[in-house]
């Protein structure tokens, strides 16, 4: 029978964190955190190794530079568009209540 703990992507990235941004030490963190020394080694290893930022990488769990621009691209067309339709049914609005005033004026 294994003791084998799964940790989240969003877990494995902050405790990444606690090493390559809050300067602590690989021992340190994992105390803090009370997982092995080594999976938060093996953790810091693979970040530095895909070059953090680097050909679009990222930790399991986030969205590299590109998808996040892609994202970002999509959203712009959506809001674009929404607002275009929101504008047709102003003046949809704005015609049609034109035409009932109108017509009620004999």
């Amino acid at each position: 029978m294994s003791n084998t703990t799964t940790y989240t992507a969003e877990f494995k990235a902050e405790a990444v964190k606690l090493v390559t941004e809050q300067g602590f030490s690989h021992q340190e963190a994992a105390q803090r955190l009370g997982i092995p020394k080594g999976s938060l080694s093996n953790w810091v290893s693979l970040q530095r190794s895909r070059g953090r930022g680097t050909a679009g990488t990222a930790m399991p769990g986030e969205l590299s530079r590109e998808q996040l621009q892609a994202e970002v691209a999509r959203l712009r067309r959506e809001l674009a568009r929404a607002e275009m339709e929101r504008e047709i049914v102003k003046k949809a609005a704005a015609y049609f209540a034109k035409e009932s005033l109108q017509g009620t004026r004999s």
